[in-house]
């Protein structure tokens, strides 16, 4: 990804540039050891490319830098219906502490973390080179 932002209302929160646009959904039965575990998983996963072109190198690799934002719509459930369901994403007071913390941890290994704000409408905007996205799930 060569940049990404989030805006609330007319003020951007969040900026970065060549790293990871990381999309955060929180369900039930994630705790703090599934946030510390996410990441380190996203710290570490070779998705960046290398000299050559290939996707072999991590954030931390690259000092890349890393904008989380949560997103509870992740969990949104079609298949029965034509309106999601949102049963599956956690409730504001579980997700937040929750989202926090992958992004505490994420800061502790030297990386640049940026942020949305949580319980907002937010305006998101990437630009996504390949295009690359995975589902990174621990």
């Amino acid at each position: 990804m060569t940049s990404a932002s989030v805006q609330v209302d007319d003020e951007v929160v969040g900026e970065i540039g060549h790293g990871l646009a990381v999309l955060l959904g929180v369900t039930h039965d994630d705790d703090a050891a599934a946030a510390a575990k996410m990441a380190g998983k996203l710290a570490k996963l070779r998705l960046l490319d290398d000299a050559d072109g290939v996707m072999n190198e991590s954030a931390l690799d690259q000092r890349a830098q890393v904008l989380v934002v949560s997103q509870f719509t992740l969990y949104g459930d079609t298949r029965k219906g034509n309106r999601p369901s949102w049963l599956a994403a956690a409730r504001p007071d579980h997700a937040e502490p929750l989202v926090e913390r992958v992004v505490d941890e994420l800061r502790s290994t030297g990386l640049v973390v940026e942020t949305g704000r949580f319980r907002t409408d937010m305006t998101v905007s990437l630009v996504n080179n390949g295009p690359a996205t995975v589902i990174v799930d621990v």
